[in-house]
């Protein structure tokens, strides 16, 4: 009777196996994206993986105690199918979530390979791995729904564009855009997104000249009158810069600075004493020949932190006037401890403190402040928010902050006051 049982689940289970391993998505948030359907198939293969692996060995078990010697080998069939079917239920479902999800991060992908030989700890990190694919699924669908729902409304459809301008030690790129997700989400409603195209690493001086020199040419080519600058860290100081002593003033409309060192880095003082002249010119010069690789015409890594400490930006500000008829704002982060960063601001996150205070793992919080407006950002618990995630370095979806909403409601209130 239990081999008529076994053989009749044989005809039930073969069928499901194929529907489940073939049909993307079949269960979960409906969505347009192709990513995201794949992620949320391959969750959903490791959801019917999970649920089964046990079940299939108590099965087994107590079918080979019926079949055992007597029939071994229907026994050594059931388990191979079971084997070979529960492998590809897996492997169809890691590689689907491993190869398209965001959240999962490198950390997890590592960890989750490394604890798959490890009984009982696999399926700990199994469980982890679904539980976040199926936040970002769900969470990624939401988004998808809110930006249809106002597409006609184009709550980000400025007056003038939207000028990004990256901070310190990066270069705006295509393939790793260094503002995440942010400009692709501002587009979806509307904006119009232009990039510093900066160099990495040269004094606020020149930075802030080859920034004059975009905002003419976006100007020329585009025919607009102003653009909207949204700069970060560094980036901020080099448009200060520009406006006040490079003529451009008359085509900004307005300039929104995140996690910017107004009154620059204490800590970046104290580094530059204790680090000696050597190391310095080692790091200088290896840093500047790298990125000149990369595209930097004329990199100048000593320039760009000396006028990051707090004593030159005492000297900036006393030379720099607060622009008129321009509308400024500026926005900070803090983190709640280095256990709620991630490299390097985990690092870092501790030395900082030690000279400038609360900090968001590189800038003090005493040091955002500037503009007629400011807001302080953080989440509560051991995590906050770093540097990096104001501009969604990671990627990362953090609880009770949406970097991307937080980019549309800025745009968007620079569209409500005609900007």
């Amino acid at each position: 009777a239990l081999l008529r049982v076994h053989t009749k689940l044989l005809y039930i289970m073969i069928p499901v196996f194929i529907i489940i391993n073939i049909i993307p998505g079949a269960f979960g948030p409906k969505t347009r994206s192709k990513r995201l359907k794949v992620s949320n198939h391959g969750v959903n293969t490791l959801v019917v993986f999970a649920a089964t692996i046990i079940p299939a060995v108590i099965y087994h078990a107590i079918y080979a105690f019926f079949v055992i010697p007597g029939n071994y080998m229907r026994f050594i069939w059931s388990l191979l199918f079971c084997i070979v079917a529960e492998g590809i239920y897996f492997w169809n479902g890691i590689i689907c979530v491993y190869c398209t999800s965001v959240q999962l991060g490198i950390d997890i992908r590592v960890k989750g390979a490394l604890s798959g030989i490890v009984p009982i700890l696999n399926l700990i990190f199994l469980s982890k791995i679904i539980r976040i694919v199926t936040r970002e699924v769900e969470f990624e669908s939401e988004k998808e729904q809110i930006n249809e729902s106002r597409k006609g409304d184009e709550i980000c459809k400025t007056k003038y564009p939207i000028l990004f301008v990256h901070g310190v030690f990066f270069r705006d790129s295509k393939f790793f855009n260094y503002w995440g997700r942010i400009p692709k989400e501002l587009i979806t409603n509307g904006a119009e997104v232009f990039y510093g195209e900066h160099q990495s690493a040269q004094s606020i001086a020149e930075s802030a000249q080859e920034i004059a020199d975009r905002i003419n040419d976006i100007i020329d080519k585009e025919g607009c009158d102003k653009v909207n600058i949204i700069a970060h860290s560094k980036g901020g100081l080099d448009s200060r810069y520009a406006i006040s002593e490079l003529g451009i003033a008359s085509k900004v409309a307005s300039l929104t600075t995140i996690n910017t060192p107004h009154r620059g880095c204490k800590f970046a003082e104290q580094l530059l004493k204790i680090t000696s002249s050597k190391l310095q010119n080692y790091i200088s010069k290896t840093y500047n020949s790298t990125f000149k690789k990369l595209g930097d015409e004329n990199p100048d890594f000593m320039e760009a932190v000396n006028d990051l400490t707090a004593a030159s930006c005492e000297r900036l500000n006393e030379r720099l006037n607060m622009p008129e008829g321009i509308f400024c704002q500026s926005f900070g982060s803090r983190l709640n401890s280095a256990l709620g960063a991630k490299f390097p601001m985990n690092m870092s996150y501790n030395y900082v403190k030690r000279y400038d205070g609360n900090n968001d793992g590189l800038v003090g919080e005493d040091s955002f402040e500037w503009g007629e407006r400011y807001r302080l950002i953080t989440v509560k618990g051991k995590r906050g928010i770093s540097h990096g995630d104001m501009i969604d370095l990671n990627r990362e979806n953090i609880p009770e902050f949406d970097v991307r909403e937080f980019y549309v409601e800025l745009v968007s209130d620079l569209k409500n006051r005609g900007l």
